[in-house]
């Protein structure tokens, strides 16, 4: 049969199955930082389901975990790296105005 005589047939492609980002061994707790901080983007929010490929009931183990370690501080509510240009801007500008005097 020719390729034209057969539309509705599927390609044969060849997946590769991707790891479940959380085994059965991890344990989903606020204290396991390896296992939450790749779950936190680099703004420290906390990514989505499907982006994490995990099952509902491990996101929401996820998220209160993070929660939880957050209100610890064990990890920052905002990760702005944008406070820190700020404080320098202004030692340079104080500096500036005593060089003036």
């Amino acid at each position: 049969m020719d390729k034209s005589k057969r539309p509705f047939l599927k390609s044969k492609r060849s997946f590769r199955r991707r790891l479940p980002p959380i085994q059965s061994g991890d344990q989903i707790d606020y204290r396991n930082m390896s296992l939450i901080s790749r779950f936190i983007s680099e703004q420290g929010k906390i990514l989505s389901r499907r982006v994490n490929r995990l099952t509902l009931k491990q996101q929401r183990l996820i998220t209160i975990a993070i929660k939880q370690a957050r209100i610890l501080s064990l990890l920052p509510f905002l990760n702005n790296e944008k406070q820190f240009e700020r404080t320098e801007s202004t030692a340079r500008t104080t500096s500036l105005r005593i060089r003036n005097k």
